[in-house]
Protein backbone atom coordinates (compact mmCIF):
# COMPACT_ATOMS: atom_id res chain seq x y z
CA UNK A 1 0.00 0.00 0.00
CA UNK A 2 1.64 3.56 -0.83
CA UNK A 3 1.74 5.63 2.18
CA UNK A 4 -0.54 8.53 2.51
CA UNK A 5 0.62 12.27 2.57
CA UNK A 6 -0.05 12.16 6.17
CA UNK A 7 1.71 9.20 7.05
CA UNK A 8 4.78 10.49 4.95
CA UNK A 9 4.66 13.90 6.84
CA UNK A 10 4.92 11.38 9.89
CA UNK A 11 7.42 10.26 8.91
CA UNK A 12 9.13 13.39 7.58
CA UNK A 13 12.37 13.41 9.82
CA UNK A 14 13.15 8.92 8.80
CA UNK A 15 12.31 10.21 5.49
CA UNK A 16 15.48 13.37 5.40
CA UNK A 17 17.59 11.39 7.20
CA UNK A 18 17.52 8.28 5.28
CA UNK A 19 17.66 10.42 2.34
CA UNK A 20 20.94 12.00 3.17
CA UNK A 21 22.50 8.75 3.77
CA UNK A 22 21.09 7.66 0.13
CA UNK A 23 22.32 10.79 -1.39
CA UNK A 24 25.85 10.37 -0.06
CA UNK A 25 26.34 6.31 -0.88
CA UNK A 26 24.20 6.64 -4.25
CA UNK A 27 23.56 10.24 -5.72
CA UNK A 28 26.49 11.72 -7.36
CA UNK A 29 29.17 9.15 -6.54
CA UNK A 30 30.04 9.59 -10.46
CA UNK A 31 31.87 12.75 -9.22
CA UNK A 32 34.27 10.65 -7.52
CA UNK A 33 35.96 10.04 -10.70
CA UNK A 34 39.69 10.49 -9.43
CA UNK A 35 39.43 7.48 -7.73
CA UNK A 36 37.62 5.59 -9.41
CA UNK A 37 39.86 6.10 -12.15
CA UNK A 38 42.68 4.36 -10.79
CA UNK A 39 40.73 1.09 -9.95
CA UNK A 40 39.30 1.08 -13.68
CA UNK A 41 43.14 1.32 -14.78
CA UNK A 42 44.26 -0.99 -12.17
CA UNK A 43 41.49 -3.75 -13.59
CA UNK A 44 42.44 -3.37 -16.95
CA UNK A 45 39.59 -1.09 -18.50
CA UNK A 46 40.76 0.01 -22.02
CA UNK A 47 44.31 -1.04 -21.46
CA UNK A 48 43.81 -3.19 -24.77
CA UNK A 49 44.30 0.28 -26.16
CA UNK A 50 48.11 0.54 -24.96
CA UNK A 51 49.05 -2.28 -26.96
CA UNK A 52 47.32 -1.97 -30.08
CA UNK A 53 48.90 1.29 -30.19
CA UNK A 54 52.00 1.05 -28.32
CA UNK A 55 54.91 3.80 -28.75
CA UNK A 56 57.40 4.74 -25.94
CA UNK A 57 55.71 8.40 -26.29
CA UNK A 58 52.18 7.77 -25.24
CA UNK A 59 52.63 5.32 -22.28
CA UNK A 60 52.05 7.49 -19.07
CA UNK A 61 53.12 5.47 -16.35
CA UNK A 62 53.20 1.60 -15.49
CA UNK A 63 50.44 0.34 -12.75
CA UNK A 64 51.30 -1.96 -10.14
CA UNK A 65 48.75 -4.73 -11.62
CA UNK A 66 50.69 -4.63 -14.71
CA UNK A 67 48.49 -2.83 -16.84
CA UNK A 68 49.64 -0.36 -19.29
CA UNK A 69 48.34 3.60 -19.19
CA UNK A 70 48.26 5.63 -22.31
CA UNK A 71 46.96 8.70 -23.35
CA UNK A 72 44.25 6.41 -25.14
CA UNK A 73 42.97 4.60 -22.18
CA UNK A 74 42.65 8.15 -20.74
CA UNK A 75 40.94 10.14 -23.31
CA UNK A 76 38.75 6.65 -23.91
CA UNK A 77 37.96 6.53 -19.73
CA UNK A 78 37.48 10.43 -19.34
CA UNK A 79 34.72 10.27 -22.61
CA UNK A 80 32.76 7.66 -20.08
CA UNK A 81 33.04 10.46 -16.90
CA UNK A 82 31.70 13.04 -19.68
CA UNK A 83 28.63 10.58 -20.83
CA UNK A 84 27.99 10.20 -16.97
CA UNK A 85 28.34 13.57 -15.69
CA UNK A 86 26.34 15.12 -18.28
CA UNK A 87 23.97 12.81 -17.42
CA UNK A 88 23.97 13.25 -13.73
CA UNK A 89 22.82 17.18 -14.64
CA UNK A 90 20.71 16.77 -18.02
CA UNK A 91 18.08 13.97 -16.70
CA UNK A 92 17.06 16.63 -14.52
CA UNK A 93 14.34 18.89 -16.75
CA UNK A 94 12.17 15.89 -18.06
CA UNK A 95 12.86 14.26 -14.44
CA UNK A 96 11.57 17.89 -12.80
CA UNK A 97 8.64 17.98 -15.21
CA UNK A 98 7.75 14.36 -14.37
CA UNK A 99 7.81 15.12 -10.55
CA UNK A 100 5.97 18.45 -10.93
CA UNK A 101 3.15 16.21 -12.22
CA UNK A 102 3.31 12.78 -10.84
CA UNK A 103 5.05 12.97 -7.46
CA UNK A 104 8.51 11.69 -6.38
CA UNK A 105 8.10 8.08 -5.51
CA UNK A 106 7.62 6.89 -9.26
CA UNK A 107 11.34 8.60 -10.44
CA UNK A 108 12.75 7.38 -7.31
CA UNK A 109 11.64 3.62 -7.96
CA UNK A 110 13.05 3.78 -11.34
CA UNK A 111 16.04 5.93 -10.45
CA UNK A 112 17.31 3.26 -7.50
CA UNK A 113 16.71 0.53 -10.26
CA UNK A 114 19.02 1.96 -12.44
CA UNK A 115 21.84 2.59 -10.07
CA UNK A 116 21.14 -1.39 -9.37
CA UNK A 117 21.97 -2.23 -12.90
CA UNK A 118 24.83 0.55 -12.84
CA UNK A 119 26.47 -1.59 -10.10
CA UNK A 120 25.78 -5.38 -11.57
CA UNK A 121 27.34 -3.79 -15.02
CA UNK A 122 30.61 -2.47 -13.50
CA UNK A 123 30.98 -5.91 -11.74
CA UNK A 124 30.08 -8.13 -14.16
CA UNK A 125 32.70 -5.89 -17.08
CA UNK A 126 35.09 -6.95 -14.44
CA UNK A 127 35.11 -10.95 -15.29
CA UNK A 128 37.05 -9.98 -18.59
CA UNK A 129 37.60 -6.49 -18.77
CA UNK A 130 39.23 -6.40 -22.19
CA UNK A 131 35.96 -7.97 -23.75
CA UNK A 132 33.60 -6.35 -21.76
CA UNK A 133 35.22 -2.75 -21.55
CA UNK A 134 32.05 -1.21 -23.11
CA UNK A 135 29.89 -1.84 -20.40
CA UNK A 136 31.62 0.85 -18.36
CA UNK A 137 29.44 3.59 -21.02
CA UNK A 138 26.11 2.09 -19.99
CA UNK A 139 27.06 1.66 -16.51
CA UNK A 140 28.14 5.33 -15.95
CA UNK A 141 25.39 6.42 -17.95
CA UNK A 142 22.53 4.31 -15.28
CA UNK A 143 24.95 5.36 -12.48
CA UNK A 144 24.20 8.80 -13.63
CA UNK A 145 20.66 9.00 -14.25
CA UNK A 146 20.16 7.05 -11.56
CA UNK A 147 21.78 9.41 -8.82
CA UNK A 148 20.22 12.74 -9.83
CA UNK A 149 16.91 10.29 -9.38
CA UNK A 150 17.55 9.79 -5.93
CA UNK A 151 19.08 13.49 -5.84
CA UNK A 152 16.08 15.49 -7.24
CA UNK A 153 13.02 13.82 -5.47
CA UNK A 154 15.31 14.28 -2.07
CA UNK A 155 15.10 18.35 -3.55
CA UNK A 156 11.05 18.23 -2.31
CA UNK A 157 11.40 16.96 1.04
CA UNK A 158 12.43 19.98 2.74
CA UNK A 159 8.67 21.20 1.86
CA UNK A 160 7.99 19.18 5.02
CA UNK A 161 10.11 21.55 7.22
CA UNK A 162 8.86 24.77 6.85
CA UNK A 163 11.09 27.40 7.99
CA UNK A 164 13.75 25.04 8.02
CA UNK A 165 13.32 24.55 4.69
CA UNK A 166 16.19 26.07 3.14
CA UNK A 167 18.63 24.62 5.77
CA UNK A 168 17.39 21.15 5.01
CA UNK A 169 17.72 21.74 1.20
CA UNK A 170 21.19 22.57 1.96
CA UNK A 171 21.98 19.37 3.86
CA UNK A 172 20.33 17.38 0.50
CA UNK A 173 22.61 19.29 -1.87
CA UNK A 174 25.56 18.67 0.81
CA UNK A 175 25.01 15.29 0.91
CA UNK A 176 24.73 14.75 -2.65
CA UNK A 177 28.24 17.38 -3.41
CA UNK A 178 29.68 14.70 -0.63
CA UNK A 179 28.61 11.80 -2.16
CA UNK A 180 32.09 11.66 -4.48
CA UNK A 181 33.64 10.65 -1.16
CA UNK A 182 32.18 7.01 -1.74
CA UNK A 183 34.74 5.82 -4.58
CA UNK A 184 37.43 7.07 -2.06
CA UNK A 185 35.87 4.34 0.62
CA UNK A 186 35.42 1.70 -2.41
CA UNK A 187 39.01 2.55 -3.42
CA UNK A 188 40.65 2.49 0.63
CA UNK A 189 38.39 -1.11 0.76
CA UNK A 190 40.16 -2.22 -2.51
CA UNK A 191 43.51 -1.83 -1.40
CA UNK A 192 43.02 -3.33 1.49
CA UNK A 193 42.83 -6.57 -0.67
CA UNK A 194 39.22 -6.93 -1.27
CA UNK A 195 38.27 -7.40 -5.20
CA UNK A 196 36.58 -5.02 -7.03
CA UNK A 197 34.31 -7.21 -8.04
CA UNK A 198 33.31 -7.92 -4.91
CA UNK A 199 32.57 -4.36 -3.65
CA UNK A 200 30.61 -3.70 -6.67
CA UNK A 201 28.28 -6.90 -5.99
CA UNK A 202 27.84 -6.17 -2.42
CA UNK A 203 27.41 -2.45 -3.13
CA UNK A 204 23.96 -3.59 -5.82
CA UNK A 205 22.59 -5.45 -2.56
CA UNK A 206 22.91 -1.87 -1.12
CA UNK A 207 21.37 -0.15 -3.35
CA UNK A 208 17.93 -3.00 -3.57
CA UNK A 209 17.57 -1.23 0.25
CA UNK A 210 17.13 1.80 -1.47
CA UNK A 211 14.35 0.73 -3.73
CA UNK A 212 12.71 -1.00 -0.59
CA UNK A 213 12.61 1.88 1.54
CA UNK A 214 11.39 4.45 -1.39
CA UNK A 215 8.72 1.63 -1.80
CA UNK A 216 7.39 1.59 1.76
CA UNK A 217 7.48 4.66 3.24
CA UNK A 218 7.58 7.37 -0.36
CA UNK A 219 3.89 8.80 -1.01
CA UNK A 220 2.34 8.79 -3.97
CA UNK A 221 1.70 13.06 -3.71
CA UNK A 222 4.23 15.51 -4.27
CA UNK A 223 4.89 17.38 -0.64
CA UNK A 224 3.38 20.28 -0.89
CA UNK A 225 4.91 23.32 0.05
CA UNK A 226 4.06 25.75 3.43
CA UNK A 227 3.37 28.93 0.94
CA UNK A 228 0.07 26.85 -0.04
CA UNK A 229 -1.21 26.82 3.53
CA UNK A 230 -2.47 30.11 2.83
CA UNK A 231 -4.84 28.67 0.42
CA UNK A 232 -6.33 25.74 2.04
CA UNK A 233 -9.47 24.67 2.85
CA UNK A 234 -9.48 24.83 6.64
CA UNK A 235 -11.69 24.95 9.50
CA UNK A 236 -11.58 28.16 11.87
CA UNK A 237 -8.24 28.26 13.58
CA UNK A 238 -6.22 30.77 15.67
CA UNK A 239 -3.15 31.10 14.07
CA UNK A 240 -1.40 33.10 16.58
CA UNK A 241 -1.17 29.23 18.46
CA UNK A 242 -0.03 27.08 15.80
CA UNK A 243 3.66 26.76 14.74
CA UNK A 244 4.95 26.10 11.60
CA UNK A 245 4.89 22.45 11.75
CA UNK A 246 1.22 22.23 12.96
CA UNK A 247 -0.33 24.05 10.17
CA UNK A 248 1.90 21.58 7.83
CA UNK A 249 0.62 18.46 9.73
CA UNK A 250 -3.31 20.12 9.42
CA UNK A 251 -2.42 20.78 5.74
CA UNK A 252 -1.15 17.28 4.96
CA UNK A 253 -3.76 15.97 7.11
CA UNK A 254 -6.94 17.60 5.46
CA UNK A 255 -5.20 16.64 1.88
CA UNK A 256 -5.47 13.26 2.55
CA UNK A 257 -9.31 14.09 3.77
CA UNK A 258 -10.40 15.90 0.96
CA UNK A 259 -8.66 13.15 -1.49
CA UNK A 260 -10.98 10.57 0.30
CA UNK A 261 -14.32 12.60 0.79
CA UNK A 262 -13.52 14.39 -2.77
CA UNK A 263 -16.83 16.45 -2.12
CA UNK A 264 -18.25 17.72 -5.08
CA UNK A 265 -19.32 21.94 -4.11
CA UNK A 266 -18.63 25.00 -5.94
CA UNK A 267 -18.58 26.62 -2.26
CA UNK A 268 -15.26 28.98 -2.60
CA UNK A 269 -12.57 28.07 -0.17
CA UNK A 270 -12.11 30.04 3.49
CA UNK A 271 -9.17 31.33 3.57
CA UNK A 272 -7.27 30.49 6.93
CA UNK A 273 -6.84 34.03 8.70
CA UNK A 274 -8.08 36.75 6.19
CA UNK A 275 -10.16 36.85 2.99
CA UNK A 276 -7.48 37.55 0.48
CA UNK A 277 -7.54 35.74 -2.72
CA UNK A 278 -5.12 33.00 -3.75
CA UNK A 279 -2.29 34.06 -6.00
CA UNK A 280 -2.61 34.84 -9.41
CA UNK A 281 -1.54 31.82 -11.65
CA UNK A 282 1.86 32.41 -13.19
CA UNK A 283 2.95 30.55 -16.71
CA UNK A 284 6.00 28.74 -16.15
CA UNK A 285 7.15 30.41 -19.54
CA UNK A 286 7.53 34.08 -17.42
CA UNK A 287 9.59 31.80 -14.90
CA UNK A 288 11.84 30.50 -17.59
CA UNK A 289 12.34 33.86 -19.47
CA UNK A 290 12.45 35.84 -16.25
CA UNK A 291 16.03 37.39 -16.09
CA UNK A 292 16.71 36.40 -12.42
CA UNK A 293 16.26 32.67 -14.16
CA UNK A 294 18.38 33.38 -17.23
CA UNK A 295 21.28 34.71 -15.66
CA UNK A 296 21.26 31.93 -13.14
CA UNK A 297 21.58 29.71 -15.88
CA UNK A 298 24.54 31.33 -17.28
CA UNK A 299 26.43 31.59 -13.84
CA UNK A 300 25.35 27.82 -13.79
CA UNK A 301 27.14 26.62 -17.00
CA UNK A 302 30.04 28.32 -16.52
CA UNK A 303 30.41 27.25 -12.63
CA UNK A 304 29.68 23.87 -13.98
CA UNK A 305 32.03 23.32 -16.80
CA UNK A 306 35.21 24.77 -14.15
CA UNK A 307 34.03 22.19 -11.78
CA UNK A 308 33.74 19.30 -13.97
CA UNK A 309 36.72 19.65 -15.83
CA UNK A 310 38.80 20.38 -12.89
CA UNK A 311 37.35 16.86 -11.52
CA UNK A 312 37.81 14.62 -14.65
CA UNK A 313 41.18 16.04 -15.38
CA UNK A 314 42.38 16.24 -11.74
CA UNK A 315 44.53 12.95 -12.03
CA UNK A 316 46.83 14.35 -15.28
CA UNK A 317 47.04 17.43 -13.79
CA UNK A 318 48.52 16.33 -10.65
CA UNK A 319 50.78 14.08 -13.21
CA UNK A 320 52.14 16.74 -14.67
CA UNK A 321 53.33 18.98 -11.49
CA UNK A 322 54.99 15.71 -10.67
CA UNK A 323 56.44 15.26 -14.25
CA UNK A 324 56.39 19.09 -15.84
CA UNK A 325 55.89 17.62 -18.94
CA UNK A 326 58.79 15.59 -19.11
CA UNK A 327 57.61 13.33 -22.27
CA UNK A 328 60.12 10.46 -21.09
CA UNK A 329 60.06 9.91 -16.88
CA UNK A 330 62.50 7.61 -15.70
CA UNK A 331 61.02 4.41 -13.70
CA UNK A 332 61.87 6.44 -10.63
CA UNK A 333 59.63 9.39 -11.73
CA UNK A 334 56.77 7.27 -12.99
CA UNK A 335 56.64 5.59 -9.60
CA UNK A 336 56.84 8.91 -8.18
CA UNK A 337 53.84 10.00 -10.30
CA UNK A 338 51.84 6.81 -9.24
CA UNK A 339 52.07 7.42 -5.19
CA UNK A 340 51.45 11.19 -5.80
CA UNK A 341 48.77 11.23 -7.77
CA UNK A 342 46.66 8.23 -5.86
CA UNK A 343 48.22 9.94 -2.06
CA UNK A 344 46.14 13.36 -3.71
CA UNK A 345 42.97 11.88 -5.64
CA UNK A 346 42.43 10.16 -1.73
CA UNK A 347 42.94 13.75 -0.15
CA UNK A 348 40.42 15.22 -3.13
CA UNK A 349 38.18 12.30 -1.93
CA UNK A 350 38.31 12.71 1.52
CA UNK A 351 37.39 16.35 1.25
CA UNK A 352 33.79 15.72 -0.58
CA UNK A 353 32.70 15.40 3.15
CA UNK A 354 33.31 18.96 3.46
CA UNK A 355 30.05 19.44 1.59
CA UNK A 356 27.73 17.82 4.10
CA UNK A 357 29.41 20.37 6.74
CA UNK A 358 29.82 23.71 4.63
CA UNK A 359 26.45 23.22 3.20
CA UNK A 360 24.39 24.10 6.18
CA UNK A 361 26.22 27.62 6.18
CA UNK A 362 24.61 28.69 2.66
CA UNK A 363 20.93 27.20 4.25
CA UNK A 364 21.61 29.72 7.20
CA UNK A 365 22.96 32.73 4.82
CA UNK A 366 19.42 31.98 2.39
CA UNK A 367 17.10 31.87 5.86
CA UNK A 368 18.80 34.68 7.46
CA UNK A 369 15.83 36.86 9.20
CA UNK A 370 13.55 34.78 7.54
CA UNK A 371 11.81 34.00 11.03
CA UNK A 372 10.94 37.85 10.93
CA UNK A 373 9.07 37.78 7.82
CA UNK A 374 5.43 37.00 8.03
CA UNK A 375 5.01 34.76 5.65
CA UNK A 376 1.97 32.67 6.57
CA UNK A 377 -0.19 35.68 7.86
CA UNK A 378 1.21 38.59 7.04
CA UNK A 379 -2.04 41.14 7.82
CA UNK A 380 -2.38 39.63 11.00
CA UNK A 381 -0.80 41.88 14.23
CA UNK A 382 1.50 40.47 16.00
CA UNK A 383 3.03 41.62 19.43
CA UNK A 384 5.97 43.16 18.37
CA UNK A 385 4.53 44.78 14.84
CA UNK A 386 1.83 46.96 14.34
CA UNK A 387 -1.14 46.81 13.46
CA UNK A 388 -1.63 45.29 9.36
CA UNK A 389 2.06 45.79 9.06
CA UNK A 390 4.86 43.12 7.93
CA UNK A 391 7.86 42.99 10.36
CA UNK A 392 9.97 42.34 7.06
CA UNK A 393 8.93 42.01 3.44
CA UNK A 394 9.52 38.37 2.67
CA UNK A 395 10.47 38.79 -0.92
CA UNK A 396 13.45 41.82 -0.20
CA UNK A 397 14.66 39.32 2.28
CA UNK A 398 15.04 36.62 0.15
CA UNK A 399 16.76 38.77 -2.58
CA UNK A 400 18.97 40.14 -0.30
CA UNK A 401 19.95 36.40 1.36
CA UNK A 402 20.50 35.15 -2.20
CA UNK A 403 22.90 38.23 -3.19
CA UNK A 404 25.58 37.11 -0.19
CA UNK A 405 25.26 33.59 -0.83
CA UNK A 406 26.59 34.08 -4.91
CA UNK A 407 28.79 37.15 -3.73
CA UNK A 408 30.39 34.61 -1.43
CA UNK A 409 30.30 32.09 -3.47
CA UNK A 410 31.71 33.86 -6.16
CA UNK A 411 34.66 34.88 -4.56
CA UNK A 412 35.49 31.14 -3.49
CA UNK A 413 35.22 30.05 -7.26
CA UNK A 414 37.66 33.13 -8.27
CA UNK A 415 39.98 31.91 -5.71
CA UNK A 416 39.61 28.48 -6.82
CA UNK A 417 41.01 29.23 -9.91
CA UNK A 418 44.10 31.58 -8.74
CA UNK A 419 45.30 28.63 -6.62
CA UNK A 420 44.43 26.67 -9.89
CA UNK A 421 47.35 28.32 -11.26
CA UNK A 422 50.06 27.87 -8.72
CA UNK A 423 52.71 25.18 -9.52
CA UNK A 424 53.07 23.32 -6.01
CA UNK A 425 51.74 20.17 -5.02
CA UNK A 426 50.76 20.65 -1.53
CA UNK A 427 49.21 24.21 -2.37
CA UNK A 428 46.70 22.21 -4.29
CA UNK A 429 45.23 20.74 -1.12
CA UNK A 430 43.72 24.32 -0.72
CA UNK A 431 42.55 24.16 -4.36
CA UNK A 432 40.47 21.03 -3.36
CA UNK A 433 38.94 22.44 -0.16
CA UNK A 434 37.18 25.40 -2.57
CA UNK A 435 36.47 23.27 -5.33
CA UNK A 436 34.39 20.76 -2.68
CA UNK A 437 33.04 24.01 -0.66
CA UNK A 438 31.95 25.63 -3.83
CA UNK A 439 30.86 22.65 -5.76
CA UNK A 440 28.28 22.28 -2.49
CA UNK A 441 27.74 26.35 -2.21
CA UNK A 442 26.66 27.20 -6.26
CA UNK A 443 24.19 24.08 -5.75
CA UNK A 444 22.45 25.87 -2.47
CA UNK A 445 22.26 29.11 -3.56
CA UNK A 446 20.51 28.08 -6.93
CA UNK A 447 18.24 25.89 -5.48
CA UNK A 448 17.14 28.04 -2.41
CA UNK A 449 16.90 31.02 -5.01
CA UNK A 450 14.00 29.43 -7.08
CA UNK A 451 12.54 28.50 -4.21
CA UNK A 452 12.40 31.26 -3.18
CA UNK A 453 11.53 33.63 -6.16
CA UNK A 454 9.10 31.03 -7.82
CA UNK A 455 5.72 29.06 -7.35
CA UNK A 456 6.75 25.87 -5.75
CA UNK A 457 5.22 23.73 -8.83
CA UNK A 458 7.70 25.58 -10.97
CA UNK A 459 10.94 24.07 -8.86
CA UNK A 460 11.16 20.87 -10.61
CA UNK A 461 11.37 22.13 -14.20
CA UNK A 462 13.51 25.27 -13.83
CA UNK A 463 15.99 23.17 -11.64
CA UNK A 464 15.94 20.86 -14.48
CA UNK A 465 15.99 23.07 -17.32
CA UNK A 466 18.72 25.24 -15.77
CA UNK A 467 20.79 21.55 -14.70
CA UNK A 468 20.49 20.67 -18.61
CA UNK A 469 21.56 23.36 -19.98
CA UNK A 470 24.57 23.94 -17.61
CA UNK A 471 25.19 19.84 -18.51
CA UNK A 472 25.38 20.55 -22.62
CA UNK A 473 27.79 23.29 -21.77
CA UNK A 474 29.99 20.93 -19.07
CA UNK A 475 30.56 18.30 -22.64
CA UNK A 476 33.06 20.93 -23.51
CA UNK A 477 35.29 19.44 -20.95
CA UNK A 478 35.78 16.50 -22.75
CA UNK A 479 37.24 18.86 -25.70
CA UNK A 480 39.37 20.57 -23.11
CA UNK A 481 40.45 17.60 -21.63
CA UNK A 482 41.69 16.36 -25.02
CA UNK A 483 43.49 19.80 -25.62
CA UNK A 484 45.25 19.43 -22.93
CA UNK A 485 46.81 15.94 -23.28
CA UNK A 486 47.11 16.71 -26.71
CA UNK A 487 48.62 20.05 -28.30
CA UNK A 488 49.22 21.38 -24.70
CA UNK A 489 50.93 18.37 -23.61
CA UNK A 490 49.48 17.61 -20.37
CA UNK A 491 50.02 21.32 -19.29
CA UNK A 492 46.73 23.02 -17.80
CA UNK A 493 47.62 26.42 -16.94
CA UNK A 494 46.61 28.21 -20.08
CA UNK A 495 43.15 26.18 -20.03
CA UNK A 496 43.07 27.12 -15.98
CA UNK A 497 43.55 30.97 -17.11
CA UNK A 498 40.80 30.82 -19.59
CA UNK A 499 38.49 29.14 -17.24
CA UNK A 500 39.21 31.67 -14.20
CA UNK A 501 38.27 34.42 -16.55
CA UNK A 502 34.83 32.94 -17.85
CA UNK A 503 34.01 32.26 -14.03
CA UNK A 504 33.99 35.74 -12.95
CA UNK A 505 30.98 36.42 -15.00
CA UNK A 506 29.09 34.92 -12.14
CA UNK A 507 29.06 38.78 -9.96
CA UNK A 508 26.73 39.22 -12.54
CA UNK A 509 24.05 37.40 -11.43
CA UNK A 510 24.16 39.03 -7.49
CA UNK A 511 24.70 42.43 -9.75
CA UNK A 512 21.33 41.60 -11.28
CA UNK A 513 19.65 40.99 -8.39
CA UNK A 514 20.77 43.23 -6.38
CA UNK A 515 19.23 45.78 -8.65
CA UNK A 516 15.87 44.12 -9.18
CA UNK A 517 16.22 44.26 -5.12
CA UNK A 518 16.54 48.26 -5.26
CA UNK A 519 13.12 48.10 -7.42
CA UNK A 520 11.24 46.15 -5.68
CA UNK A 521 11.90 48.59 -2.37
CA UNK A 522 10.77 51.34 -4.53
CA UNK A 523 7.73 49.87 -5.79
CA UNK A 524 6.89 48.92 -2.26
CA UNK A 525 6.94 52.37 -1.25
CA UNK A 526 5.49 53.80 -3.59
CA UNK A 527 2.60 51.43 -3.13
CA UNK A 528 2.93 52.45 0.47
CA UNK A 529 2.96 55.77 -0.01
CA UNK A 530 -0.66 55.17 -2.18
CA UNK A 531 -2.28 53.12 0.67
CA UNK A 532 -1.12 55.82 3.55
CA UNK A 533 -2.82 58.07 1.41
CA UNK A 534 -5.93 56.49 0.50
CA UNK A 535 -6.37 55.98 4.11
CA UNK A 536 -6.33 59.26 5.08
CA UNK A 537 -8.46 60.52 2.66
CA UNK A 538 -11.14 57.96 3.81
CA UNK A 539 -10.52 58.37 7.27
CA UNK A 540 -14.17 58.70 8.73
CA UNK A 541 -15.69 62.69 10.22
CA UNK A 542 -17.22 63.21 13.63
CA UNK A 543 -18.99 65.79 15.04
CA UNK A 544 -19.05 66.98 18.50
CA UNK A 545 -22.22 67.72 20.26
CA UNK A 546 -21.35 71.63 20.10
CA UNK A 547 -21.35 70.83 15.95
CA UNK A 548 -17.29 70.85 15.86
CA UNK A 549 -16.15 68.45 13.00
CA UNK A 550 -12.55 66.66 13.48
Amino acid sequence: MIPSLAQAYRRRWWLAITAIMENLLFSAVLLGWASLLIMLKNEGFYAHLCIENATDSNWTSVERSGWRSCVEQDEMLNLGFTIGSFLLSAATLPLGILMDRYGPRPIRLIGSSCFVASCAMIAAATYNPEELSILIFFAVSFNGFGGICLTFTSLTLPNMFGNLRSTILSLMIGSYASSAVTFLGVKLIYHLGVSFRVIMWVWTGMACLVFLNCFLNWPGEPFSGPEDIDHMSVPPLNPLKLGTDAMLANMVLRDEQELKTAPQTEEKPQVACDSQSPPPFVPLSHSICSPVFLWSVLAMAITQLRLIFFMGAMNKMLEFLVTHGDPHPSEELQTEVEEQVGFYSSVFGAMQLLCLVTCPLIGYIMDWRMKECDEEYPNMQTSKSQPGTPKRDRTIQKLTNAIRAFIFTNLLLVFFGIISLIDNLPIQVVSFVLHTVVRGFIHSCCGGLYAAVYPANHFGTLTGFQSTISAAFALLQQLLFILMVGHLRGDPYWINVGLLIFSMTGFLLPIYLFYHRRNLIRENAHEDLIAEQTKIDNFPLTQTPNGQTF
